[in-house]
Formats: C-alpha cells, structure tokens, sequence
C-alpha cells in the first residue's frame, strides 16, 4: 500500500512539474525564430546581417515562397511558429484578418529614415505600423545595348523599332496583371479601387487592353510569355527591350557577353502620363508572441538597420526601404530601380487583392486571343469577383448536427448492445487481443493519416468564411455547390460542367491507359522479342520521371511560337510544301483538353504496361496450348484465354487508374491552367482555386473535397463486382449421378 501511495505522489509531482513548465515557456523563451523565402544572394546577405547581431542567438529557415503564407497560417496559432519573419506587404490584410502579426510598436525608431511609399504600404487606416520596410521591389524596363542605342522616349517608340527576324521589340508577361499594371496605370486605371471593389473596369482599362492587344498582333510582343520565357528571349539577345523586376539581375548574372541597362519604365504617348508599376515592400513582421520580447523587436530594429540596408545593397543587389542608405557608386540598376520606385505605387494589402488576380487574368488572356471583347471579358471578371467576394451564408446553429451524431452514436451501441448479448463477445475479445496488439500500429497510423484528415474535411466544410472568421452554416456551402451559387447549372466554373468534364476527362485517360499499356504489355511479352528488357526500361522511364516535371515540358512542347509541335508543324510545312498554321492549343476546349490528355496518356500508360506484363505471367503455357490444339487463332486465344484471365489483375488497377485520373491536380493545373476560361479545370483544381485564389474560403473548398470523395466512394462500389455467396454441396445424389 505504502509503495502504492508513494508511486501516486512521484506520478502527481512529475504531472505538476510538467505543468508548471509548460506554463512557465515565456519565462524560457528560448533562441529567436526567424522565418524567409530567400534564395541566393538575398539569403546570403540575410545571413551576412544576422552574424553581425550580438544578442539573443537567432534560428534561421527558409521556406519556399509559395507554400510561406500556409505554413505561417498553420504555426503561429500553435505557438510553434517565427518570432518574426520577411515577406511581402500585399500579404499583410491577409495576415491581420489572421492574427498572425501585430504591431512593431518600439521596433521602429523613427519613420523619417523609411521611403514614403514604402511606410505606407505597411501602415492601416489609423497610422498603426505593422511591419518594418527593408526592401523595395519593382518593375523597371532592360535594354540590350547591342540591339537598342539610346533610351526610348515613350513605348509607342519601342514597338514602331524594327529588328532584324526573330528579334522582338519587347518582350514581358502580357497576360499577367501584374505585369499589365504599368500600362493600366499609364492610362488611369488600377486594378482594385478604394472601397475594394474590382477596379479592372471601365474606358482606362479596355483602352489599356486595346493597346496590349495590339502590341501582340503586330509582332512587338511575344504572345503567351511567361517569366521563364522573358528571361529566355532577352538573355539569348531576342529581344531589345524587356519589362521585369530585380530577379533578372539574377537570372541574367551567368551572361557575361550579354550587355545591357536598366531604365525607369518609358512614358505612354497616348496620354503622356508615366507607366507606375506596383511596389511591392519586403518588411520584418512580428508574430503576436515574438512582438511580446523585448530582444526580438531588437533584432527586428537591427534588420532594419542602415548597416542591414547596406548589406542587402551590396550583396543582394536589393534597393533599400531606407532613405539614408547609400547606393553602391556607379551601380546603374540599383539607381535605376530607386527611380522606378518613386513613381511606382504599393500594392494593396488588402484581403480583396487576392481576388482579383484569377479573374483579371482570364479576362486578359481572352482578350489577347481575341476571344472577346474587352468591355465583355472585364465585366464578367467583374461578376466572378463580386461572386467570390460575396458575403458567407448566415449562421445556423449546430444543435441539428448534434442531434443526427448523438442519434447514430446511439444506434451504434445499441447494435453493439444486442450483438454482445446474443455472441459470446467477452471470450471472443479476449481470444484476439494477441491479433489486435500485432495491427494496433496499423490501426492508429491509419487513423492519424487517413482518418482523422477525413473528418476535419468533413467538419469544415460546414463552416464559412475568411480564415479567423469562419461561423457553422451546416449544409450551406453543398447547396451553394449544387446550385451553381444561383446561376445557370451549365455555366463556366459550375460544379456541374466542372463534373462533366471530369467525368470525359477519367473515361478519355484511363481508356487511353488501358489500351496503350494493354498493347505494350502484350508486345513486351512476348518471348522472342530482343532487346524486350531495355524497351521495358525505356517505357517506364514517362511514370518515373515526376508529373510536375513531365507537366511543365509539355506545356513547354505545346506553346504556340516556341513550342516544340510547332516546330514540327514548321518542319513539315517546309518539307512537304504544306501550309499548316501553328496551333493555338489553349484558345479553345478541345486543343487544350488535348494537350491535358496527351500529357496525362504520357504519364500513366506504363503503369498498366506494368500490371498487364505481370499479369501475363500468371497465364499457364498449358492453357494456351491446349487453346491451339483446339484450333484457337491468335486473337481467339487473347479473347477467350488470355483477357480473361487477366481480368482479375487489371480491375483493380483500372480502378486504381480512375481514382487518379480524376485527382489528377498536377497535369491539368500546370499545362492548361484552366484555359480557355477554366473550361478544363475539374473538380480538384477548382476546390484548390477556392482555397488558395479566391480569399481562402476553406469551407466551401472543403464541401467540394467531400463531394469529391463520395463520387470516388460511388465510382469504387460500381467497379467492385459482386462477391458470390458459395453453393453448399447438396447431399443428395444428383439425377446424373444416379
């Protein structure tokens, strides 16, 4: 008893040491984390800036930037996130509504050494500062002085110069509203207003389209550029002029034959007024628990030093935040971007900027294409933002939902009442508990990673709202899903369209799949073949190459000036006197559907090529040769023999094969993005558009994640056969036997 009672006390004093530790971290609050997205000479002269910092030791980590909002979301509230970390300003709305920053309060000495421009883009409404501007990033134009002698006096005269063949005048992201911004502003308008609301509209901003739109049919601008395709053209002296950021001082820096400068954007001649690109400011911010300690608003004040700003201006090559910081003499881009950004204006930080990306995009690439009008294009990019922005469904109350889970809870355990008094069940759980202790691992790691994800899905998609806001609505997101959000059921973006071509999209491919690699397999095994393992090695080579990768080089193959089927298109043309024109593959649903299924065939046909090789493995010589004594043909053999005895191993993979097709995130999101108009996407891609593109709306993202998992569920009942019940022998003489 004794030593009983003295284990509960030695239990009960751990337990409250533990507690008391954990209650007690802010007394202990350990090194200062710091989180970034950067790379290359910015994460070196980042590096450089915190060896020099005497105080507190600092953890450093860098993230890649396109998953850095996601991982902040998901650490902070825990607690287990950055005491501080740099990114852009136009993310700060986002992170406010979020509680993931809070205000630099002392960490600021004096707002006079910081740009106008850029202490503005981190202040709210009420003068609060919420971050510290360390760098300034913009748009600037890049002239090759071997193709462009003297400086342009406005764009009109960049695109009247002519070149040689296969030199373009200009070369930038024409469909990219960022990059369209400049001009926008040259003409008056912005792409969001003052009251949020879609600025992308009205007479400055179909003349601005108008204009680009022309830059495009004249042949001064490449269609579909890209910034990889930016970089390309003016690297490989292709273009005389180009509109970029700072990044291609970096991507140009392995070119030393390549001379070029950097000027501030020309002015527009139509109205005279300056092309003022966006301004995006790096800023330190502080997570609300780092904000509370005292060394980590001294860290952040010693990163937006001006020995900090110094650094970055000689390491990085980054234009300071910093009024007072010196310039590297003689350093022309670095002046030039100075100048760019007194003209140029902060992003806005607000949550609505987010939405206005997707929709400013598409309207861009239909008018550059030619597939609409500008008036038309910007007001339906107007709708689709104003439908995004929409206010969420009213709260309901949960009390229906607990009512439905209790009442199952309770038909559970009546069932399972019923059971343990009609069985044995106390004997028979005894009997298994050696079998349970061998599968418990099992049981809980499938719960952790398949399960439990499961019902937090299911769980939020009765929830609405911005992240940090999010109210129960029960059912509210799947009516608005089944409704089509009160539009026609049929139009671009509903679910309905969206699910039949997921559905043409599963069928296309996983015939496709199963034909090809039914073929190939066959061919493959087939004893007399030579050289069959280095053509085995060969075809498999698509399946382990990864999708994105794969992704990216087709999408590459099908641009239409660039692209390798042009190529081809251009080859034939010459060798047979043809007069094929170059395909557009993502101005139409049928050329871009293609091009996601040519991708997508390339990528899965091996894995049935696979499964049919091993199949044929198990099909008996016997068998096969009693089929020829019989007189069998070939083709008699595979369809009565061969087929179906394989069948049993190509149903789960054809199976296997549908499920994946119909998540197949990668192949459609990196090759037609969408396009034209996102009549490609399927359900997947739009349920990752309602993520992470259209303001977070997590709920209604997640409703469609469950929509998705109750078809699959559906798709794989109907493709299970039946399990036959096995005939007991009769114990009777049969008739014919007797």
């Amino acid at each position: 008893m004794n030593r009983s009672r003295s284990g509960i006390r030695a239990l009960f004093a751990l337990t409250a040491t533990l507690l008391a530790l954990f209650l007690a971290r802010p007394c202990f609050a350990g090194p200062i984390r710091l989180w970034h997205a950067y790379r290359g000479d910015e994460q070196k002269a980042l590096e450089a800036i915190v060896a020099r910092w005497n105080g507190t030791p600092v953890e450093l980590l860098a993230l890649p930037y396109d998953a850095f909002a996601t991982k902040l979301a998901s650490a902070i509230p825990l607690g287990d996130g950055p005491d501080l970390f740099i990114d852009a300003h136009e993310r700060l709305g986002d992170y406010r509504a979020r509680h993931l920053v809070a205000p630099v309060g002392d960490a600021l000495d004096a707002e006079s050494v910081f740009a106008p421009p850029s202490l503005l883009a981190v202040k709210d409404a009420a003068g609060i500062v919420w971050g510290l501007p360390i760098g300034q990033k913009s748009l600037a134009l890049f002239m090759n002085e071997e193709l462009a002698r003297e400086p342009p006096q406005d764009l009109e005269s960049i695109a009247e110069a002519h070149f040689q063949k296969g030199v373009y005048a200009l070369v930038y992201e024409a469909q990219n509203p960022y990059a369209h911004a400049p001009l926008l502003a040259a003409f008056g308008g912005r792409l969001l207003d003052d009251h949020d609301g879609f600025g992308f509209v009205g007479e400055a901003a179909s003349r601005s389209l108008d204009f680009a739109r022309d830059l495009v049919r004249r042949g001064a601008v490449p269609e579909d550029a890209d910034g990889a395709l930016v970089t390309s053209l003016f690297r490989s002296g292709r273009a005389a002029f180009a509109v970029s950021g700072p990044w291609l001082v970096g991507d140009l820096g392995g070119s030393p034959a390549l001379r070029y400068r950097v000027l501030p954007l020309p002015r527009l001649r139509a109205t005279g007024a300056p092309m003022a690109p966006l301004l995006t400011v790096e800023s330190v911010l502080l997570a609300p628990r780092g904000a509370e300690r005292a060394d980590v608003r001294a860290f952040a004040r010693h990163l937006a030093s001006l020995e900090s700003a110094t650094t970055r201006a000689l390491v990085a090559r980054t234009l300071p935040a910093r009024r007072d910081a010196v310039l590297p003499e003689g350093d022309h881009v670095l002046a030039a971007f100075a100048a760019q950004a007194e003209v140029a204006t902060p992003t806005p930080s607000s949550r609505a900027m987010r939405a206005v990306w997707e929709p400013a995009a598409r309207a861009m690439r239909k008018v550059l294409r030619g597939d609409a009008s500008p008036d038309a294009a910007l007001r339906e990019a107007e709708r689709r933002f104003d439908d995004v922005r929409r206010p969420p469904p009213g709260e309901r109350s949960p009390v229906p939902l607990v009512a439905v889970v209790g009442a199952l809870c309770l038909v559970g355990a009546f069932r399972a009442l019923r059971r343990a008094r009609a069985e044995p069940f106390g004997p028979v759980i005894r009997r298994s508990l050696p079998a349970y202790a061998y599968v418990a691992h099992a049981v809980v790691a499938v719960g952790v990673l398949v399960v439990a994800p499961l019902v937090v899905g299911a769980l939020t998609s009765l929830f609405a709202g911005a992240p940090g806001e999010a109210r129960y609505v029960g059912l509210a997101n799947f009516a608005a899903i089944l409704t089509a959000r009160g539009g026609p059921l049929l139009a671009s973006g509903s679910f309905y369209l969206v699910l039949l071509v997921t559905v043409l999209w599963t069928v296309v491919n996983v015939t496709l799949h199963l034909a090809i690699g039914l073929g190939l397999g066959l061919l493959l095994a087939r004893p007399l073949l030579k050289l069959r393992a280095l053509y085995r090695v060969l075809l498999i080579v698509p399946w382990a190459v990864p999708s994105y990768v794969t992704a990216l080089a087709w999408k590459g193959m099908f641009h239409r000036q660039f692209g390798a089927v042009s190529a081809l298109i251009s080859a034939l043309n010459r060798a047979f006197g043809l007069e094929l024109a170059p395909i557009a593959w993502f101005s139409s649903f049928g050329t871009a559907f293609t091009a996601n299924v040519a991708t997508n065939v390339w990528l899965g046909f091996p894995f049935m090529m696979v499964v049919t090789i091993g199949a044929l493995t198990s099909v008996p010589d016997e068998v096969l040769e009693a089929a020829e004594i019989d007189g069998a043909g070939r083709f008699e053999k595979l369809r009565l023999v061969v087929l179906p005895m394989i069948r049993p191993a190509l149903l789960p993979a054809v199976t296997l094969g549908a499920i994946w097709t119909f998540n197949m995130f990668n192949v459609v999101f990196l090759v037609s993005g969408g396009d034209p108009d996102g009549t490609t996407d399927i359900l997947v891609s739009e349920a990752y558009r309602w993520a992470f593109t259209r303001e977070a709306q997590y709920g209604y993202a997640a409703a469609y994640a469950v929509l998705i998992f109750l078809l699959l569920s559906g798709l794989t009942r109907i493709g299970t056969p039946r399990s036959e019940k096995p005939r007991e022998p009769s114990s009777a003489p049969s008739m014919e036997a007797a």
